[in-house]
């Protein structure tokens, strides 16, 4: 089956938050803080979050990413994990993190079937990524990446957030890594998750990103891969990885948008900055058949696209980590 939302785009994709929970707190995606203390029932058990995937598979996702907060700290996520593989229909299962759990996980995740990994690496200093996080340790995060590439996974694709002022004169470090590495660099531009007035100073454009790459190499557009997403893909001749960025904000990519998301509460959103959403919990107490209308019907009324620089957009106030990314 094929679901076609009213714009005319094919919806395969679910971006699925397993908790909210993070064992970093990351300057652009939560508060030094944390989030709120959510109680235990205020969190979809796995047979729900399993039950959820199960319906959106019938609709026609083939693709289901698995998010937190950072997911592997959920006890019992490699068990999960297993059962979200072997539903019947899903192509492929990835998963987002931050790299801090992986030599302790990443042969588990490879034996119950995740195809793919993402990690999230917003420095190569040690005190920046420390001040990015609020207190990360570089080396396990790289350690992490290692480990993924020991048990048999396919290059990780790393997730570099650039913010101005913090970590935007690490660009050609990243740049560099696909030199020797064969890894996928995806720069992407920093997105507002509050209403702070100030995050126009901080933000680092995709085009800026590029010439700034091309002030110290040439640099070969890539035909994009099915497994690509929004990212724009480049290559330094020779390179053994690739450069991928993302522009959400300058050059918005909505209208090849093709995700939903559920966030660890139930709600799902057809779009990351969507307010509001609707709460599927109610028809988790109902048949197989209303849950999936009840998804069907956000899929099917999913954005046209986002407002963010709108003039007179109020841009929602959340937590990053709250709503998987």
């Amino acid at each position: 089956m094929e679901s076609i939302d009213s714009h005319g785009r094919r919806i395969n994709y679910l971006r699925l938050s397993v908790t909210d929970r993070c064992n970093l707190r990351c300057q652009y995606c939560m508060p030094a803080e944390g989030v709120r203390k959510l109680q235990h029932n205020d969190i979809l058990s796995f047979e729900q979050l399993l039950r959820i995937a199960r319906m959106a598979v019938s609709l026609g996702i083939d693709k289901i990413r698995v998010t937190g907060g950072e997911p592997l700290v959920r006890k019992g996520i490699v068990g999960f994990l297993e059962d979200l593989s072997g539903i019947n229909g899903l192509k492929e299962l990835v998963l987002t993190t931050n790299g801090l759990l992986l030599r302790e996980f990443a042969a588990d995740l490879r034996r119950v079937g995740v195809d793919r990994l993402n990690v999230s690496l917003d420095s190569l200093d040690q005190a920046t990524y420390s001040t990015l996080t609020r207190g990360g340790v570089l080396e396990k995060a790289l350690d992490g990446i290692a480990a993924a590439e020991e048990v048999g996974f396919p290059p990780v694709k790393i997730n570099t957030v650039m913010i101005r002022g913090v970590n935007d004169v690490e660009i050609l470090d990243f740049a560099a890594l696909t030199l020797r590495m064969p890894h996928q660099i995806r720069f992407i531009e920093y997105m507002p998750t509050s209403s702070t007035p100030n995050w126009p100073s901080e933000f680092v454009s995709g085009d800026e990103i590029l010439q700034q790459i091309r002030s110290a190499y040439p640099l070969d557009p890539l035909c994009n891969s099915s497994d690509a997403g929004p990212a724009k893909l480049f290559r330094i001749p020779l390179a053994l990885g690739a450069i991928g960025v993302i522009t959400p904000i300058s050059n918005h990519f909505c209208a090849s948008c093709n995700r939903l998301r559920v966030t660890a509460t139930g709600d799902v959103k057809g779009c990351l900055f969507d307010g509001g959403g609707v709460s599927l919990k109610p028809y988790l107490d109902g048949s197989d058949e209303e849950l999936q209308a009840a998804l069907l019907r956000v899929l099917k009324n999913k954005p046209e696209r986002h407002h963010l620089l709108d003039a007179k957009t109020l841009i929602p106030s959340f937590a990053m980590s709250e709503i998987g990314g």
